[in-house]
């Protein structure tokens, strides 16, 4: 899909050329392609300008932090309110006490429903 270079050079002496020929008097008439693109491009009416459409703006859903325990498989097994923090560490240790695997809290953030 590459366009054509355009030599401005040739272009302005062709213009300068035609502008000498009209006014020592020698009238030359357009090519027949030139017309026939005009007469085209006349004839056929312009659609109006459609407006742009209007993207809907997503509403963005409000978020509420808790304190997730999980076990290493990231399986959360208990949630706590962002509040209880220490109540979720020692639920952690506890897990982690009475079994062999290693528990952890992590901040989860789940939608509000409204």
């Amino acid at each position: 899909m590459a366009r054509k270079v355009v030599n401005r050079k040739e272009l302005r002496a062709q213009a300068d050329a035609a502008e000498a020929r009209e006014k020592s008097g020698g009238k030359k008439e357009k090519p027949v392609k030139e017309k026939a693109v005009k007469e085209v491009a006349a004839k056929e009416p312009k659609a109006p300008a459609k407006k742009p459409a209007r993207k809907k703006v997503a509403k963005e859903a409000r978020l509420k932090a808790y304190w997730g325990v999980f076990n290493p498989a990231m399986k959360r097994l208990v949630l706590f309110e962002y509040a209880d923090k220490k109540a979720a560490e020692k639920k952690a240790a506890d897990l982690t006490a009475s079994s062999r695997a290693q528990h952890f809290i992590q901040l989860v953030k789940e939608t509000i429903a409204e």
